[in-house]
């Protein structure tokens, strides 16, 4: 079985001086806007590296519930940041590295085995087979 969603971007004018905005089939995201200037620079509005992120973050907390569902454990809490590095390279901008900040409260569980667990999730969330840069996960286990 195929799951299909999407999105959509719309963009006018040029790279600098253009704007766009991205919806969500969902609804969830409705013409958010984006630009140059929100990727780029601190102006308010979204861009593709943090829409990445998100996505990130929440397919990685949803894929660590289902590792330790699997296990019989059930998170109080999992609270994940992505932080997504974009840099310039000589053949243009890439995506270079991912970063995981899981600060998660389980009961029952001791560091090691729940660092394993959240690094089985890592490795098998879809959003992190996608991306093609390196991902870390630093982890903060409370009781």
């Amino acid at each position: 079985m195929a799951i299909k969603k999407y999105g959509t971007a719309q963009w006018t004018g040029g790279l600098k001086d253009g704007k766009g905005n991205v919806s969500t089939e969902s609804g969830a995201l409705s013409k958010q806007p984006y630009g140059f200037n929100t990727r780029f620079e601190a102006t308010p509005g979204t861009n593709p590296e943090e829409l990445i992120g998100a996505a990130h973050a929440a397919c990685f907390a949803m894929a660590l519930s289902g590792v330790l569902g699997s296990k019989n454990i059930t998170a109080d809490l999992l609270e994940t940041k992505s932080t997504v590095t974009l840099e310039k390279k000589d053949d243009g901008f890439a995506v270079t590295a991912v970063h995981l900040d899981l600060h998660a409260t389980v009961q029952d569980i001791d560091f090691a085995a729940f660092s394993e667990l959240a690094n089985t999730a890592k490795a098998g969330c879809p959003i992190s087979k996608l991306l093609n840069a390196p991902i870390t996960l630093e982890i903060v286990l409370e009781q």
